[in-house]
């Protein structure tokens, strides 16, 4: 092939690049004892005996031995026969499907990496990517026919999918036709402005998802108007000015997750979950959580559960004068917030003489019904009401038997690991935890982001939903340490009498206040299954609602959007499994949040005339506006 001269010399970087390391690979799965398909000999369009592949073959061994380590053994990769056949006839067919332009033509056009002009009429460039296309399908099949248990094969196919989405040839300069085609167009502009960004990205500790200089907490994000009305060294309670002449008597209380910031719930006016509140009428106060630094790389799990959330239930009804709130969490935060109700009911429970009295478990009501009355919360009525009315638990898991792809990065050597390096103090970095959530999907949160940003030097859109992802928090240690080893390790949650917390043994299924449970269909944070396992844990009236999309967009879709939809099974039962569920649920379009506002309402208790001032009096006075200074604060 004659080639312009540029491109010839990329041609050699690339076939010898992917020769050395074909050649690697070949030699790394013969040293794993493993029958080498005859196909994988050659890598078509190269020198004999060349394969890309040799990192591959090593992360599937480096993940394998840290399977093993687990359990004290070093088992050698196994692959299912079957499995390995049916991969080999179908590189076969691929390798022939080569030398085809339209089939290559049209692998590359179904990859947003490489479905651009200038891949397709570069021969070298799109040899290169529909080489990368073929091996990178049969190393992802080899991965999901290796044998073994559901962890080990997990973090195998995780490994794999990590170094497959490293080693595309969009990923690197010499390889990247766009990059390459740019670099010439802007005579270097692209590839000085790129250097440049490389260099801000560092001193900012990570690689920028949008332009984070067009926002600002408080101005364009987190705006809607408030105060803030008590602090102490973990949080500070915001009250949001209403929006209606009355409010239920009931106020309300959000719980976001402390491990993000609070204002994933007010990034702008038309999509705030805060704002949809108080539109609905409700009093409404939300937690912004501290930002830790060394002064607080102390704090327990019990600190943030008995100072954090308890606290602020005490001071939403100290404020309010109000015997009952409604409370809902987030996420990790809803995590805390279910703790913190056990401990709140083993409390009550004891303060009123019922220290043995039994969950009541019933079933939830049609959606009239639910928009029309209120359920009991208890068989027997208190001397005292329990502090709170209903709760809502967004994206939540209490039941952590399926925690999914971040199951792999748990087991007895992690979670000891993290509690000699920080359990008795010490930061777990935001940085890292934001790190590990990206490479979770490492094209879209990772790559994408390298090659846009460094080869061919642009500055990514302005997208609220990312400056809030890259605005990071950090943890304390023994916090983390705590929900680590009780939680994912040991899912000590859901089993009765098993966990103390402050100073309380706590049992889930005595929680019996009226619950709202969603979850997120495509949610990899917290799998749907996961969600609805709460239906098993909790006693007391429930309904449970699934949504479309993810663990972020499933929750932030606003009625007004009129996007995806939302099931619900009208008959208020909930079966064994979620997906015998699913066969009764009906589908609704649009969001859920329409049929969570009449739900919540039938809680809130009747209206009153809307409060002219922000807190109470001289206890609890206007600190500061919204959204306070806490949320400010760097990781």
């Amino acid at each position: 092939m004659n080639f312009d001269p540029l491109w010839g010399q990329t041609g050699q970087s690339v076939q010898a690049f992917w020769s050395e390391q074909w050649t690697r690979g070949l030699q790394s799965m013969q040293q794993m004892g493993q029958q080498v398909p005859s196909a994988l000999n050659v890598m078509p369009g190269a020198p004999e005996s060349a394969n890309p592949w040799a990192a591959i073959t090593e992360a599937l061994q480096s993940a394998m031995g840290q399977a093993g380590a687990t359990h004290g053994a070093q088992p050698a990769v196994q692959f299912d026969a079957q499995k390995l056949q049916n991969l080999q006839q179908a590189y076969l067919h691929d390798v022939q499907a080569l030398s085809d332009k339209d089939q290559t033509q049209s692998w590359l056009a179904k990859d947003k990496r490489f479905n651009t002009a200038d891949w397709s009429q570069n021969p070298v460039a799109g040899a290169a990517a529909a080489a990368y296309l073929l091996n990178s399908r049969m190393l992802t099949g080899l991965a999901d026919a290796v044998q073994g248990d559901d962890k080990t094969r997990n973090r195998v196919r995780f490994a794999v999918e990590q170094w497959v989405a490293a080693m595309a040839p969009s990923n690197f300069l010499a390889f990247n036709a766009d990059a390459l085609k740019k670099v010439v167009e802007t005579k270097g502009g692209s590839l000085a402005q790129g250097i440049s960004n490389l260099l801000a990205d560092m001193r900012q500790g990570h690689v920028s998802m949008t332009d984070e200089s067009l926002f600002t907490v408080g101005k364009n994000v987190a705006t809607t108007e408030g105060a803030v009305v008590f602090e102490n060294e973990l949080f500070q309670l915001i009250e949001y000015k209403p929006l209606t002449a009355k409010v239920h008597e009931k106020p309300f209380l959000m719980v976001p997750p402390c491990i993000n910031k609070f204002y994933i719930l007010d990034l702008q006016p038309d999509n705030s979950v805060i704002r949809h509140a108080v539109a609905q009428g409700h009093r409404t106060f939300v937690v912004s959580w501290r930002n830790p630094d060394e002064s607080q790389a102390h704090k327990t799990w019990d600190n943030y559960i008995e100072d954090g959330v308890i606290k602020a239930i005490s001071v939403t009804q100290d404020i309010c004068e109000a015997p009952q709130i409604n409370v809902l969490g987030f996420c990790v935060g809803g995590t805390m917030l279910s703790t913190a109700m056990a401990v709140l009911t083993a409390r009550h429970a004891r303060e009123n003489g019922d220290v043995t009295a039994e969950p009541v478990k019933t079933t939830a009501r049609s959606r009239s019904a639910a928009a029309k009355t209120a359920a009991k919360s208890s068989s027997k009525t208190a001397a005292k009401p329990f502090p709170v009315a209903s709760m809502t638990l967004l994206t939540t898991l209490l039941n952590f038997s399926d925690t999914g792809i971040l199951d792999i990065f748990i087991d007895e050597n992690m979670v000891r690991f993290r509690e000699m390096q920080m359990g008795k103090g010490g930061l777990m970095k935001g940085q890292d935890m934001a790190s590990t959530f990206s490479f979770l999907r490492p094209n879209d949160l990772v790559w994408n982001y390298v090659v846009g940003n460094y080869l061919k030097g642009e500055t990514p859109p302005p997208f609220d939903l990312l400056y809030w992802n890259s605005d990071s928090t950090n943890l304390p240690g023994p916090f983390y340490a705590w929900y680590l080893r009780n939680l994912y390790l040991e899912n000590s949650l859901i089993k009765p009498g098993v966990l103390t917390v402050c100073g309380e043994t706590i049992d889930m299924s005595r929680v019996t206040v009226p619950t709202y449970l969603y979850g997120s269909r495509d949610d990899h944070i917290v799998p749907i299954d996961a969600a609805y396992a709460s239906t098993k844990v909790l006693g007391g009236e429930l309904r449970f609602v699934m949504g479309a999309s993810g663990h972020i967009a499933g929750v932030i879709n606003p009625p007004a959007k009129k996007k995806r939809s939302h099931w619900l099974r009208e008959d208020g039962t909930f079966p064994a499994s979620f997906t015998d569920w699913t066969t009764g649920a009906t589908e609704y379009p649009g969001s859920w949040w329409t049929d969570w506002s009449e739900w919540l309402a039938s809680h809130a208790g009747k209206q009153v005339a809307a409060p002219a001032s922000y807190g109470k009096g001289q206890e609890y006075p206007a600190i500061e506006a919204a959204p306070g200074r806490y949320v400010l604060a760097k990781a």
